[in-house]
């Protein structure tokens, strides 16, 4: 994907795959003529607006608690302009290009809804931003997230106007105006209210919603196939899989990843092993039995927040909107509250999947609970710590994760001379939920080592075939069993195994596409 690939723009939702075309993998967008003549309508409302003598608020007066002030026509211009620089107030660390990208892709789906009364010439440089990978630098701090994502996308606005810093295809950092030139792109003079409708949106947390489903799909899968490795490697059992069993609770994420734990344990000769009298064990631990109820717990979680996802990508966030009927109000939709809430739901999940994966890794490496593996994974006990301390990064990710956990849609700093005097922190909610994210992704990495390791050390008995083909793809980068190597390498190794989507396609290369 990439230069090829275009993605429409026009005033019908986005779809998830759109907003992850353009932001993860470089698409370039269009802007549909059913947008531009719908901006076009709404662009004359706002023009109409403009010539009265009656104040219409972000039109012809100041923003926020100083919008009391009528602004001279003379001053307008300036008036958007000093708008965007005030406002591109962010500070820390740059964000990521994808984030950046999402955010830039939801607020031109706004603009072309026709309810932002933007010129279209306006939100064709904005497109012309996006698909010449043109990437203005947004910092970490700066969003409340409520009057939306406002300095976030201030940032983004300042480099329409060609100033600020900006990152070119290459990743080369440049001003904006640097960068448009060679690229045919000329700087925007903005007019009345056009300030404001770039910078009044939710557009930045909700980008991150996205692309955060889209990485906890894969990682719900692959939840499972670490479940399922450790479940072989501790000589569980996989009848309390069975779908009899998980009807009498009908929780649809639950069956699903219950499905999942079939498919990839089927055929197990290390499970045929242990299935006769000489095993004594009445049930598993939780940590093995109740995988399902967790993992699915959060898929049925996902879905919640997808379903908020959509809706917000069926929005058109800006104040004052422009109505169909020709009316200019002003509303409260850019509160992130929606969205903050979910994102924050969505890292309790993330945390408590992670903390479940912890505990079986625990259990593998404890002679007590392991059921004949050596302490540690060790080759030589005493002499080799084994996983040892793998476990330890483990445990302090997941310590992390549940700090991360504490949502931050509860709190509320008032803004704006009481004006703004509740916000949402949905940007903050969005920030951490990345990082737990990575963090999960790496506690999952650390199970699937562990486990490939101890599923080695119970031959001559054979893993099933799916969970087999997933330490097959961990030996093409990682040793097996045997005297302690430096480890940290070995662990990062395979964290991008499952970052990238090796391990998932491995196990689905036996079981099909899982659940």
């Amino acid at each position: 994907m990439g230069d090829n690939e275009v993605v429409n723009v026009g005033p019908e939702p986005l779809s998830f795959g759109d907003v992850v075309k353009v932001a993860r993998h470089g698409a370039a967008v269009r802007l549909t003529d059913e947008a531009v003549t719908a901006m076009a309508r709404a662009r004359a409302r706002v023009d109409e607006l403009a010539a009265s003598p009656t104040p219409a608020y972000g039109v012809s007066t100041g923003f926020g608690a100083l919008a009391t002030r009528h602004i001279d026509p003379e001053l307008r211009a300036q008036l958007q302009r000093s708008l965007v620089r005030s406002h591109a107030a962010g500070s820390g660390p740059e964000v990521e290009t994808e984030v950046v990208r999402a955010m830039m892709l939801l607020r031109l789906h706004t603009l072309a809804t026709g309810h932002t009364g933007v010129r279209p010439s306006t939100a064709q440089v904005l497109a012309g931003l996006l698909s010449t990978a043109i990437t203005p630098v947004v910092h970490e701090y700066g969003s409340l997230g409520c009057s939306g994502d406002l300095a976030p996308l201030s940032h983004v606005a300042l480099a329409l106007m060609g100033e600020g810093p900006v990152r070119d295809r290459d990743g080369e950092l440049k001003t904006a105006r640097e960068a448009m030139k060679p690229v045919g792109l000329e700087p925007v003079e903005l007019a009345a209210k056009e300030g404001l409708a770039l910078i009044n949106g939710t557009d930045g947390m909700l980008g991150m919603l996205v692309l955060g489903l889209d990485d906890l799909a894969a990682l719900l899968k692959t939840a499972d196939i670490s479940a399922a490795m450790s479940v072989e490697a501790l000589l569980g059992t996989d009848r309390v899989f069975a779908p009899e069993l998980q009807a009498l609770r009908p929780h649809p994420g639950q069956a699903a990843s219950a499905a999942n734990l079939r498919a990839l344990l089927r055929d197990s000769g290390i499970m045929a092993s242990h299935r006769d009298d000489s095993c004594t064990r009445v049930q598993d631990a939780y940590s093995l039995r109740c995988a399902p109820q967790v993992a699915g717990a959060a898929r049925d979680t996902a879905a919640h927040a997808a379903t908020v996802a959509g809706r917000e990508l069926a929005s058109a966030v800006d104040n004052p909107v422009v109505l169909d009927d020709g009316r200019v109000e002003s509303n409260g939709n850019f509160h992130g509250a929606p969205v903050g809430y979910v994102l924050d739901f969505l890292a309790i999940a993330v945390a408590d999947v992670a903390s479940m994966a912890e505990r079986r890794t625990d259990r593998m490496l404890d002679v007590a609970r392991s059921h004949g593996l050596p302490a540690f994974l060790a080759d030589d006990p005493g002499v080799d710590s084994g996983h040892m301390i793998a476990q330890y990064t483990q445990a302090a990710i997941v310590s992390e994760l549940k700090r991360l956990a504490v949502p931050a849609s509860v709190d509320s700093i008032p803004s704006s001379a009481m004006q703004e005097d509740h916000v949402s922190m949905g940007w903050s909610a969005a920030r951490k939920l990345r990082r737990s994210l990575d963090g999960l992704t790496r506690v999952l990495a650390i199970e699937i080592l562990t486990a490939a390791r101890a599923i080695e050390l119970r031959r001559p008995h054979q893993p099933a075939p799916a969970t087999g083909a997933v330490v097959t793809a961990l030996r093409q980068e990682v040793p097996g069993p045997g005297p302690d190597r430096f480890l940290a390498p070995e662990i990062e190794s395979v964290v991008h195994l499952v970052a990238n989507g090796t391990v998932l396609s491995a196990a689905e290369s036996v079981t099909g596409p899982l659940a």
